[in-house]
């Protein structure tokens, strides 16, 4: 990912009023490893049930909020993000919603999929391996699931840009 200045990642977002932009707290910026990232994901440090999401989409940053359900999946069982396919307890892959951009996000639609709770699904391509992908190289399989990471974030995102 190429990296992001904080003013590159508040005028990005596409579904928050400007005050909501103004009060979104950054992740410490100086700390990323940029080209370990899909995608810049973070939750709101004050708790809240808000995160962002900001990935390159032609060649420009595209910044979503999203919003965590306040209920989790039945403890005990399993899950797996939409976005990175990882396989974890229920509890740590969360509903999010997120308000769709433009006048469609202002009249309340939205649309919501499985992500994991503290969306970093970056991090965790990168340390843990499916069962069937064990046997392949650990650069090669980083860049496999990079690229379907990079492609699921993208089609999200898109989803949220649309008008209809």
């Amino acid at each position: 990912m190429k990296p992001l200045t904080a003013e590159q990642i508040r005028s990005s977002i596409v579904n928050a009023s400007a005050a909501e932009i103004e009060r979104m707290q950054l992740p410490g910026l100086h700390e990323v490893v940029w080209e370990e990232r899909e995608f810049l994901g973070w939750r709101d440090p004050q708790g809240s049930q808000r995160g962002y999401i900001v990935a390159w989409v032609d060649d420009r940053p595209v910044g979503i909020v999203v919003r965590a359900a306040s209920n989790s999946l039945r403890p005990g069982i399993g899950a797996i993000c939409s976005l990175c396919h990882t396989p974890q307890p229920a509890t740590q892959v969360l509903m999010f919603s997120a308000a769709r951009g433009g006048e469609s996000g202002r009249e309340g639609n939205s649309i919501g999929t499985y992500i994991c709770a503290d969306l970093a699904c970056p991090i965790m391509i990168r340390i843990f391996p499916g069962q069937s992908e064990m046997l392949l190289m650990r650069d090669e399989l980083i860049a496999r699931r990079s690229d379907g990471l990079q492609i699921r974030v993208g089609r999200f995102t898109e989803r949220i840009l649309e008008t209809a």
